[in-house]
């Protein structure tokens, strides 16, 4: 008993954790998720595919093993029990019951016997009589198939333990440890992926998913397996016509469905149905849920600002989501990978009273930018400019690698709240020429009162100012602190930072100032706060391009959407096998526990006074409640035989 249960608890755990954790995803779904070494723990466990690791498996047949034998050993009696009235009671047996009375009657033996038999038939006993030597037994027995509560749930956990090894691919698990089949770990089209990775239609169970776009069909699904995958053949095509999402007023999603069309040559014509989450289509014992939506290479239209001085022009991109794009930067050969596309962007923000709400940051796409010896960065930038503090930014975050998060760039919008001021601003420090006219303007400003100034020292100041700016331009302020440390004395680094810097603001400050002539914006009462706002918010932002680390910046200009279900197919004949048990446990469960086996007996025979009579009952659960019954069933069987109380 002690093992069964242990058995029973682990399996009961183990299904707890593969309902609870999301099972057959990618690794690296779960290395985001736990980290690396709680990933490796649980991989070693099995715990991403619990319901096909080796020890459940194992626990499930040494289950139903021990079971079979309990029952093939025990269910026999079981059901003699239910049917023997143990006619051979003896007297002292009853009179040591705990539940137990006499009577001397004065009425005839048979007279008792039948009003005895009568009423215990009232009270729903069955009632046997059996003629002895010297007196007469009557056994009567309710509730009997208390017992077939015992069998049904042994045999309900038989039954769930062998659909579940059904379902559980028993034969398939022997196969891949046979090399039989072998898991495909590459990232290849499914018509490459080898024989030995693809399962035929004799497959008996299985649990795959496949996504396919708006007006395409497939007749494969992926099974994912530790760290790779097989592919399983359908014997039939889904196609998917029309994909439909209904959006909350913030942009989440509120439901989602699916218009499918099965194409098999064994029907007449192709069957059409829609499935949404948990309205599944059922096709030939396969069930086709609606379990996620993505995007299905949506069309991208994109413009690419240059962010250093490498000779890349601005110019248009157009591309589909998951497809690439070659780019020549200097020397260097760039690949554009788009990675996906979001039309809506659902996050937390804190409003002017101080509490969090949803808010809808509309459209993002994410690419990563590969340079040649295969390095990459990931981005992700939206499409539309986000308040921020009374003030709007284009949002772009960055990362080295998944497990990093993203980090955040703010560039600042102009008036119309547009990226191209900004842009310009950038392009501008990129522009030698007009950099070495700006640094000549401050330098002739700063020496204004200044009436004798040899013409070496303003060149060197030039120079200088010029240089500050090429090198923020290019490694932001992380190189002019660098230039400071490096060139001047440590006690002279405060002056010389506070005078480099002011050169550098008052350089940049000219440039700007150009950009804004340059709008036809009037100057004459000096910068407008929004424009001293921005002035600081630009120069912040490339002072950080350091860590941005890219050659330019991509704005979503326009899009074409189309979107992608996520389809899980399952074929499990184990279901309505465990079905079945699950239904013999419960109608085992209510019988053990609100039907219950009693028993009595009356012993009747002859005395030199009259007749004799020793009643005596017993049940297998409840001896509380079945002393209350007792009590009942006794009184009234004596006041049927006209006794007013118990002797």
């Amino acid at each position: 008993m002690n093992l069964a249960i242990t058995v029973l608890v682990t399996i009961a755990i183990a299904s707890v954790i593969g309902t609870v954790l999301q099972q057959n995803k990618p690794y690296e779904d779960y290395i985001i998720k736990f980290g690396p070494f709680w990933h490796d723990t649980f991989k070693t466990i099995g715990l991403y595919d619990v319901y096909s690791v080796w020890w459940f498996l194992l626990l499930l047949g040494f289950l139903l093993l021990s079971t079979s034998v309990c029952v093939y050993r025990n269910g026999p009696t079981m059901l003699r029990e239910m049917k023997q009235f143990r006619l051979n009671a003896a007297r002292n047996s009853l009179k040591a019951f705990h539940h137990q009375t006499s009577w001397q009657l004065t009425q005839s033996e048979d007279e008792s016997i039948r009003l005895i038999t009568s009423q215990l038939e009232n009270e729903g006993f069955k009632v046997r009589r059996k003629q002895h030597d010297d007196h007469v037994l009557l056994a009567a027995m309710k509730g009997g198939v208390n017992r077939l509560g015992y069998l049904f749930t042994h045999i309900a956990i038989v039954v769930i333990c062998v659909g579940a090894l059904v379902d559980g691919n028993l034969p398939l698990r022997l196969a891949m440890l046979s090399h039989d089949i072998e898991i495909e770990t590459r990232n290849i089209p499914a018509s490459q992926v080898p024989k030995k990775s693809v399962l035929g239609n004799d497959n008996p169970a299985f649990r795959g998913a496949v996504s396919i776009n708006e007006g395409e069909s497939a007749n494969i699904v992926f099974i994912n397996i530790r760290d790779g995958y097989l592919v399983q053949k359908l014997p039939f095509s889904v196609e998917l016509k029309d994909f439909r999402i209904e959006h909350y007023a913030t942009g989440q999603p509120k439901s989602f469905e699916s218009d499918l069309v099965i194409y098999d040559k064994d029907l007449q014509e192709p069957l059409q149905q829609t499935i949404a989450v948990n309205h599944p289509l059922i096709y030939k014992g396969y069930r086709i849920f609606q379990a996620s939506f993505s995007d299905g290479g949506s069309k991208l239209v994109m413009k690419a600002w240059p962010l250093r001085d490498n000779g890349l022009e601005t110019l248009e991109l157009k591309g589909d989501v998951f497809g690439k794009l070659p780019l020549q930067v200097g020397d260097d050969v760039m690949t554009i990978e788009l990675t996906e596309f979001r039309k809506f962007n659902i996050n937390p923000v804190t409003g002017e009273d101080g509490k969090t709400e949803q808010k809808n940051f509309g459209p993002s796409f994410g690419y990563k930018l590969r340079d040649q010896s295969g390095q990459a960065r990931e981005f992700i930038n939206y499409m539309s400019p986000i308040q921020q503090q009374g003030r709007w930014y284009y949002l772009s975050g960055v990362r080295e690698s998944v497990a990093d998060p993203f980090r955040y760039l703010y560039i600042p919008t102009d008036s119309d709240t547009s990226i191209n001021r900004f842009m310009k601003f950038r392009a501008l420090l990129l522009d030698a020429d007009r950099v070495q006219k700006a640094a000549e303007l401050t330098v002739k400003d700063l020496l204004l009162d200044v009436k004798q100034a040899e013409d070496q020292v303003q060149q060197g100041m030039v120079t200088t100012a010029n240089r500050l700016v090429t090198m923020y331009a290019a490694n932001g302020l992380t190189a002019v602190t660098k230039f400071i440390d490096t060139n001047i004395p440590e006690g002279q680094r405060e002056v010389a930072a506070q005078a480099y810097f002011n050169m550098l603001r008052t350089v940049l400050g000219n440039l700007y100032v150009e950009i804004l002539e340059e709008e036809g914006v009037d100057l004459q009462q000096g910068l407008t706060e929004s424009d001293s706002i921005f002035f600081d918010d630009a120069i912040s932002v490339m002072g950080n391009l350091e860590a941005y680390d890219t050659p330019l910046y991509l704005q979503l200009t326009d899009f074409e959407h189309i979107q992608a279900s996520g389809l899980q197919i399952t074929r499990a004949p184990g279901k309505d096998t465990v079905y079945l048990g699950c239904v013999m446990l419960i109608m085992g469960i209510f019988m053990m526990f609100y039907i219950q086996h009693r028993r009595c007996w009356a012993w009747v025979g002859k005395t030199d006074n009259g007749t004799e009579v020793i009643f005596a009952g017993s049940s297998n659960r409840n001896e509380r409640d079945f002393a209350e019954d007792f009590a009942r069933i006794s009184g009234r069987v004596a006041a049927r035989l006209g006794l007013n109380k118990q002797e």
